[in-house]
């Protein structure tokens, strides 16, 4: 009898995560991912899709279109969340987070999916900062997995839901010729 593709995935998942967790990290760098991993939380998400809404040119309407994506995004993450049911590092395996966790299910991970929805917004509207927000993003996401409450797939789906979020509000926003 073979495995299902899902649960060859999930045992892979659970592998990879279990490789990363082998040695928690020391205070030091302990804060630094505590600090990272905040920014993508609701506060810092939301005012950085928000504030910029009140100012004109190119950064209000970048700040349009990432706040469109960080809205759209969390309702997919959220109704994911809610079906799938994917328990959280923590309570699968019993490794223990070192961040209080907002719930008890794991995937897509809310906060990879909030932080490359914004940044890939902005990234678009402003090449020349692109790399540096795309890499911001992407470690907000991996510190979810150092911290111990994401699998490596929670992260990588979250993220991948907010770019294509992101590229369907940026082609239906596209003016059409009439």
């Amino acid at each position: 009898m073979s495995t299902s593709l899902l649960a060859r995935l999930n045992a892979h998942d659970r592998a990879l995560f279990a490789r990363w967790m082998i040695e928690r990290p020391a205070t030091r760098t302990r804060r630094a991912w505590v600090a990272l991993t905040h920014l993508g939380g609701f506060w810092c998400t939301v005012a950085v899709a928000g504030l910029p809404l009140v100012v004109g040119g190119a950064l209000h309407a970048a700040a349009v279109r990432a706040a469109l994506g960080l809205v759209i995004s969390h309702a997919i993450v959220q109704i994911l969340k809610r079906n799938v049911l994917r328990e959280r590092p923590s309570l699968g395996i019993g490794v223990a987070s070192l961040v209080s966790i907002p719930d008890e299910f794991s995937f897509p991970s809310g906060h990879a999916t909030a932080a490359m929805a914004v940044a890939f917004m902005y990234a678009v509207a402003f090449p020349v900062v692109a790399l540096p927000l795309l890499v911001l993003a992407a470690a907000v996401g991996f510190s979810r997995v150092c911290l111990g409450v994401h699998y490596p797939g929670d992260v990588v789906v979250g993220q991948a839901i907010a770019i294509a979020t992101d590229l369907f509000i940026l082609v239906a926003m596209m003016p059409h010729p009439i």
